[in-house]
């Protein structure tokens, strides 16, 4: 029953911070409309308030330029319009109702200066009100063309749009006067831990994640993963530091896409590994990296499992695979074996008899998407999560870390499954509260 109730919850969204903003902006412009004694239509202001209430604020500014730029344009376009019948001697209600060639003369002109109106947004490279500037005109040249005064209806329309716009960026950039922890690096796990069963973030983690980035947020990313994986689950985040990848071998900054840190096995060492790994009939991968650029060599297998792996990530625009043997001269970030798990049981027991784990990190652990079938990963014996996050804090200038992940007694805040807003919730609670992280 507990269980079923956990997942009537889940199903259930919030009401999310940009709801309750629009609600607000909604309500702060009826009031002006109240002060203003009604002049204008507060349905456009309305209009104009909830385009400019976004997730983000940079979005805000730019929505508000959108809906200014095209109220500008469709306005004058449409007091053109009233000049042009005015001028002929035909902008009478009496005659527009009893005229019915008016009609057809209205349809032409319109649909001309819909054409200049358009190409006006192109003249001036805002193509993205286009639309906006063809709503303000067709509004004051079709439902208002009778109006006794319309003159008002456009200096009003202008207004109210303006008005909204107003109240739009000021709501959605007001924010309480929080002294924000801008001296603490916080560092999370990404599998399990900010990401969902689906390998994603939630729009709630995405949001409130990118906000509190742009607000000066120190966060980065630990994973076993390499760069090329971390691209899709991570690239709507505005990240700022460099992220711990390859579990502490690399550091890597993903918006200069290059390697700030990494950690090596000798061009003599990884040439022993691999004929070792030969002689015992293995297939391994092998990771290097040339000029901020992932290289990895493989050979063949009969194997349809490691064969399936091959296809499978070798789509990646970011993994350059290679069917050779590496150069003898190049540093190998490390090597990755897949086999079935008694083979790999028998091999890491050879390696553990060969001594190499006094000066290597050797890590086995089973396959998820494979089963019956195990890794072997072999790095460099300093190549940590934690002396990678020792080299960040000195890179960064900071002292104070927090740390998120799922095993217990390896991470300061511990994170339990099933719940991938969590870290993003906790950060926040400390990030603006002050309110530790347990």
């Amino acid at each position: 029953m507990k269980k079923e109730n956990l997942l009537i919850q889940r199903s259930i969204p919030s009401i999310g911070l940009r709801i309750i903003k629009s609600g607000i902006a909604v309500a702060l412009c009826f009031v002006i409309a109240y002060f203003r004694g009604n002049e204008g239509i507060v349905f456009y202001s309305l209009l104009s308030a909830l385009w400019c209430i976004q997730v983000y604020r940079t979005n805000t500014r730019k929505n508000a330029i959108q809906r200014f730029s095209g109220t500008v344009i469709g306005a004058l376009y449409g007091l053109l319009f009233l000049l042009a019948l005015e001028r002929i001697g035909i902008a009478k209600p009496e005659w527009v109702e009893y005229e019915s060639s008016f009609f057809f003369l209205q349809a032409v002109m319109v649909s001309v200066l819909t054409i200049l109106v358009l190409y006006t947004t192109v003249l001036l490279h805002k193509k993205q009100a286009s639309y906006f500037s063809c709503v303000v005109f067709l509004s004051i040249v079709v439902n208002h063309i009778t109006d006794v005064n319309p003159y008002f209806f456009v200096w009003n329309r202008f207004l109210d749009t303006c008005i909204g716009i107003a109240v739009g960026i000021f709501v959605n950039d007001f924010s309480l006067p929080l002294k924000r922890k801008k001296d603490i690096l916080f560092i999370s796990g990404l599998d399990g831990t900010l990401l969902n069963e689906n390998s994603n973030l939630t729009d709630y983690s995405k949001v409130e994640l990118n906000r509190m980035l742009d607000e000066g947020l120190q966060f980065t990313i630990s994973t076993m993963r390499t760069p090329a994986s971390l691209m899709e689950p991570v690239r709507d985040i505005h990240l700022n530091l460099p992220v711990i990848a390859m579990d502490g071998a690399v550091l890597y900054d993903m918006k200069e896409k290059m390697y700030k840190k990494v950690y090596v096995i000798s061009a003599d060492t990884s040439q022993k590994i691999m004929d070792f790994i030969r002689k015992a009939g293995m297939q391994c991968f092998v990771n290097i990296i040339v000029d901020d650029m992932l290289v990895i060599y493989y050979s063949e297998s009969e194997d349809p499992v490691y064969r399936n792996l091959v296809t499978t990530l070798r789509r990646s625009p970011f993994r350059n695979y290679v069917k050779r043997i590496p150069p003898k001269e190049e540093e190998v970030v490390y090597f990755m074996l897949l086999d079935k798990k008694d083979r790999m049981e028998r091999f890491y027991e050879q390696l553990m008899q060969k001594g190499w784990q006094q000066e290597l990190k050797i890590l086995k652990y089973d396959s998820e998407q494979y089963s019956g079938y195990s890794y072997i990963k072999i790095y460099n014996k300093n190549a940590s999560k934690k002396h990678m996050m020792e080299y960040l804090k000195q890179m960064t200038n900071m002292e104070n870390t927090i740390t998120f992940g799922t095993i217990p007694g390896q991470y300061d805040v511990l994170v339990k499954e099933g719940d991938s807003n969590q870290v993003v919730h906790r950060m926040k609670r400390y990030f603006e509260y002050g309110i530790r992280p347990e």
